[in-house]
């Protein structure tokens, strides 16, 4: 079984607004940033040469995102991304999954109650089907 898998959790709103924050700084660092200094290196370039427009931010951030895309498209080693699906566990890893299933259910206090009021439901359901099945043997 994977034992280095990590899961992040976000709890509740303060989760969420943190969530939040950080993809906001990413995009600031990995896009807008990028994206103002292109479109400074741009403005200047432009002001020296008469021919070229001046650009705003957005245009800025398509330059920056024009720029990536070349890098990525004309670098010599070639990116791949490869699009598979996950093979299943094995069964030694599924009885492993199970028994840690079943270790942790047993050291849980709410399942055990919800296990024992299932088991009382079913015993109730089966003493009343008990009881209709010899009403109707007596009325036969």
């Amino acid at each position: 079984m994977k034992k280095n898998i990590n899961v992040i959790q976000i709890r509740g709103i303060r989760g969420l607004i943190i969530a939040g924050m950080v993809v906001c700084c990413l995009c600031a660092g990995f896009v807008a940033f990028p994206g103002l200094v292109a479109m400074v290196v741009w403005n200047y370039i432009s002001s020296h040469i008469s021919q070229l427009p001046s650009i705003g931010i957005i245009q800025g951030i398509l330059l920056w995102g024009i720029i990536v895309a070349s890098y990525f498209v004309f670098r010599k080693e070639k990116l791949v991304v490869c699009m598979k699906s996950p093979q299943g566990l094995s069964e030694d890893e599924l009885k492993a999954v199970f028994a840690d299933i079943k270790k942790q259910s047993q050291d849980d206090k709410i399942i055990q109650a919800m296990i024992k009021a299932r088991e009382t439901e079913l015993k109730l359901n089966e003493t009343k089907e008990e009881n209709i099945s010899e009403q109707n043997v007596k009325k036969n």
